[in-house]
């Protein structure tokens, strides 16, 4: 077996970090509250449990360590893999590309400017370029969904993938439209929708890696 056969199997494993960062931001976001006194996850933002002056800050980082550095890893060497195996289209190349820069924007972004408040304060620079941040996230991940749900639409072999992308555009814009349609006391609820609606696509796009995309090269 060549190097290269080697390296391309390595990535493929490195597809089940995917799994590993969804797991690691689940448990973030169940067990961070412990630490929290007068959280409601019903009402308040995810984000309030990683800001700066949130007594569960610490529990988070250690929770989510996995996370933070697997979503990007996973987006990564997805991005890897199918450039070297020329997958499908170069629109559906495009889409994960875009996803994988959402995930690093994401990463870099939110450790540079997290929230000072808990939320509570979005009014100093610190907390507007973490509604920057939030606004890129957005819309790559828009973008890139959209792209990779054409590509499930014109290509049967990718068909699979559009659907997991259909779903999760569909909790995304479900978590933006009912958080601001929803009372206060049940905002918390529709915010979770739409930040595990990326975090939720990363693990499928890395048990796709696993898997090596069914060997469905162009």
């Amino acid at each position: 077996m060549s190097k290269e056969d080697n390296k391309k199997k390595l990535l493929n494993w490195l597809g089940l970090i995917g799994i590993i960062q969804l797991i690691s931001y689940t448990a973030a976001i169940v067990f961070s509250p412990m630490a929290f006194p007068g959280y409601d996850w019903k009402s308040m933002a995810a984000s309030d449990l990683s800001a700066m002056d949130a007594p569960s800050r610490m529990l988070w980082d250690q929770l989510s360590a996995f996370y933070n550095v697997g979503s990007v890893v996973c987006a990564t060497c997805v991005s890897i893999y199918v450039s070297e195996k020329k997958i499908s289209t170069k629109l559906f190349r495009l889409g994960v590309y875009l996803f994988t820069i959402m995930n690093w924007i994401s990463n870099v972004g939110y450790k540079m400017f997290p929230l000072s408040d808990s939320g509570k304060n979005i009014a100093g620079f610190q907390e507007i370029m973490h509604m920057v941040t939030t606004a890129a996230v957005v819309l790559l991940s828009i973008v890139s969904l959209v792209l990779l749900i054409i590509v499930g639409c014109k290509k049967k072999e990718m068909r699979g993938i559009g659907i997991w992308a259909i779903i999760a555009l569909i909790l995304m814009f479900a978590g933006a439209i009912g958080s601001g349609a929803v009372p206060p006391e049940y905002f918390g609820i529709f915010e979770r929708f739409s930040t595990f609606s990326a975090v939720g696509f990363n693990a499928v796009l890395g048990v796709y890696l696993f898997k090596g995309f069914n060997n469905q090269e162009n």
